[in-house]
């Protein structure tokens, strides 16, 4: 399936070469909106051509720093111009971005591209959405064209169904716990290519689009570039109740087409899960009894609104223990209304529960973070777990549910007997916070954002080497690669010195789950020059390229020698191939250079970025 819908875009449709060039239809905005728009002005953007882009703001809860942010520019906030380029503006309250833009803009057999790897649940409407970074969808807005690097396919083959107290998130952690991350690796080791999940089998169409959109929402933690469902009559009248019933389009895979791996799951044998602390997925009596601290029903992913709908039912007339915090996020305003309509935010209400707002920091545990010493649990997916980061147990509605009603984890299935939950046809749709142009109005009179300089590759380098995911320190500073960043890169014991090298930092990353967190972050990392990792997902080699960072793969067995040295020295750019011979202290270890085609051209240069003058977008 996406095969089908990268060919139908694609100016070569046969998909040969190790990049191609596709036309997009859709860019979502989330994590660094004002650092796309700028790199898309300079390109000489005067209004998108994509059919639609959206720019995300997520800050609802605002404080001094978020307002400084804003009067400064930074590349996270969400500047007034941005309906003047025709992208309007999800103005904070409209809820997280994942869950708001499936119910109002996602359409089936669609490519977007986005900076958010969250946004992986549209696939439930059978959207391909794939993670990008800022330059990348700079050029997309410019000139509605991509080069993306063509996918893989692993089948994930439904069977059997769910039984009571067992909901779509249990499912998404048993997909987790049979070591899917393990297949994604080997795939993307052999092709050097971007694997993307697709849900198929009888099972499949059983699954509503809400319970689709959780499933999808695990490619980011095993490493995978997106994930997609098919798109048919469920997915038809999931786009009809959100009155966009002209979105439809069907998608379904060709008889017979090749994957490279199947993996069958009978729903009938899935029994309530969590993931815990650490990250295992383990059946949720193993931590039965365990007192409860916090529970933050909702987010922006893990949780349909039935979901919702059958959490209030279960703690209709029950009360909050006196030790445990219930918070409720709803996901989106939508859901937000059908819960007040239907007396379900009442219920919860009357529980105890805390409605708070769908700030983007709730799903970061940036604010409400789990409390010391005790259980926090949530349906959101978490953030990749590194040293430092908040953690969690991560579970189903239901279960959470029960761990309100009883002030400790257990088995949801001790509910005396199961809900009956109705969801609404009749789906409020008003688009009031979402903020468009409005011809012959005056937005803003602020001056656009500009595109941080490039810097090339030129020569030989020195690099400080860090062990794992750096510190980020201040509010702003500029990193060694001169563009200014919310932060600047805090040395770890290992490669402090008195006096740093001017050249930047190189940084040595072990597991998956850090690769992700210097992905995301790459923008605020600005003295990154380099990446050496045993594993790094292609979708991460092509953004670090784009932002001039070089990502090499070492062999997990060298991967603790040179740990510990600090510094690594870097041939000049002309020497390099596809094996770099590279000095890290005294020791010579020879790397593999993970770019290809472009993505390496992009890498020398430190940018994306084409003058005002490129082509016209692959049609």
């Amino acid at each position: 399936m996406p095969q089908k819908i990268l060919a139908g875009r694609a100016a070569d449709p046969q998909l040969r070469g190790d990049l191609v060039q596709v036309k997009v239809d859709q860019v979502i905005l989330s994590r660094a909106p004002s650092r796309a728009l700028a790199e898309a002005i300079a390109t000489g953007m005067k209004k998108t051509p994509v059919e639609v882009a959206v720019a995300y703001d997520g800050t609802c809860v605002a404080d001094a720093s978020s307002l400084a942010d804003i009067d400064e520019g930074s590349p996270h906030s969400v500047s007034p111009e941005f309906p003047t380029y025709n992208i309007p503006i999800a103005r904070p309250g409209i809820g997280f971005p994942a869950p708001v833009h499936l119910e109002r803009f996602a359409a089936p057999a669609r490519l977007a591209l986005t900076d958010d790897p969250r946004l992986a649940t549209v696939g439930g409407i059978g959207m391909l959405s794939l993670v990008v970074s800022p330059s990348q969808l700079g050029q997309a807005l410019a000139t509605g064209s991509a080069w993306l690097r063509p996918p893989r396919s692993v089948q994930i083959h439904l069977s059997g169904r769910v039984r009571p107290f067992v909901c779509a998130r249990d499912v998404a952690l048993e997909l987790l716990r049979r070591n899917l991350d393990e297949v994604v690796r080997r795939i993307e080791g052999e092709h050097h290519a971007p694997v993307i999940l697709e849900f198929a089998g009888p099972s499949a169409r059983l699954l509503s689009v809400g319970d689709r959109a959780v499933l999808c929402g695990i490619a980011p933690q095993v490493g995978a570039a997106a994930a997609l469902f098919v798109s048919d009559e469920k997915t038809e009248v999931f786009l009809r109740d959100q009155r966009r019933s002209k979105a439809h389009r069907a998608l379904v895979p060709d008889p017979g087409a090749p994957c490279e791996e199947v993996v069958s799951i009978d729903l009938g044998t899935v029994d309530p899960l969590l993931m815990d602390e650490e990250g295992v997925v383990r059946p949720v009596r193993d931590l039965a009894g365990k007192p409860v601290a916090q529970v933050v029903l909702g987010g922006d992913s893990g949780v349909t609104l039935r979901d919702m709908l059958a959490a209030a039912l279960l703690l209709k007339s029950k009360r909050v223990p006196s030790r445990l915090d219930l918070l409720v996020a709803p996901p989106s305003r939508q859901v937000l209304e059908v819960l007040a309509q239907s007396g379900a935010l009442v219920d919860l209400v009357a529980t105890g529960a805390r409605i708070i707002e769908p700030d983007r920091r709730v799903v970061t545990s940036e604010i409400y973070p789990p409390p010391p010493g005790g259980l926090s649990l949530r349906t959101a997916d978490p953030e990749p777990r590194i040293a430092g980061t908040p953690s969690f147990v991560v579970a189903s509605a239901e279960t959470l549910a029960y761990a309100v009603a009883t002030g400790s984890v257990g088995d949801p299935r001790s509910f005396k007997r199961p809900v009956r939950v109705t969801v609404p046809r009749a789906l409020p749709t008003d688009d009031v916070l979402i903020l468009r142009d409005k011809k012959g109005e005056q937005v803003s009179t602020k001056k656009p954002p500009t595109a941080p300089t490039a810097v090339p590759w030129k020569g030989p380098l020195t690099l400080d080497v860090l062990a794992g995911v750096p510190k980020l320190n201040g509010r702003a500073a500029v990193g060694a690669r001169g563009r200014k960043a919310p932060a600047t890169v805090e040395a770890t014991p290992a490669a402090a010195d008195d006096k740093a090298p001017a050249d930047g930092v190189a940084l040595v990353l072990s597991t998956l789950d850090e690769v992700r967190a210097v992905a995301e972050r790459a923008t605020d990392l600005s003295a990154v020059r380099a990446v050496v990792a045993p594993f790094v997902p292609s979708t991460a080699v092509s953004a670090f390229a784009s932002e001039g960072i070089a990502t090499f793969l070492v062999g997990a067995e060298a991967l603790g020698s040179i740990k510990d040295q600090k510094s690594v020295e870097l041939p000049a750019p002309a020497q390099w191939g596809d094996r770099v011979a590279a000095v890290f202290g005294s020791e010579r270890v020879e790397v593999a250079w993970l770019a290809t085609g472009m993505e390496r051209s992009w890498t020398h240069a430190g940018t994306v970025r084409q003058p005002p003058s490129a082509g016209k977008p692959a049609r």
